[in-house]
């Protein structure tokens, strides 16, 4: 829908900025605007790495999980033919 923004648009942003904040105003509010840019990049970079580190934590936790036998079902069943009494009355 836009695309970049070129130099006559930077011109005519930056001649509008002039007329609306005057010529004293304009140093300080670009390092401003500068400043949150920054402090904007910074805290994304922030939020990225801590979601990136808890994707790997994750993961890693998911491995482990997979590679250890099920520890809920300690104790497996005996299949059906040993579960079964046997008759030991005969003397057989």
């Amino acid at each position: 829908m836009f695309g970049s923004i070129g130099m006559p648009e930077l011109i005519v942003i930056f001649v509008i900025a002039l007329i609306l904040f005057g010529p004293r105003k304009l140093p300080e509010l670009g390092r401003s605007l500068g400043r949150s840019l920054n402090e904007f990049k910074r805290a994304s970079n922030e939020l990225r790495n801590s979601l990136e580190e808890e994707v790997r934590l994750d993961e890693q936790r998911e491995a482990q999980a997979k590679a250890r036998p099920d520890a809920a079902d300690p104790v497996r069943p005996r299949p059906a033919e040993d579960a079964q009494p046997r008759d030991t009355s005969t003397g057989a």
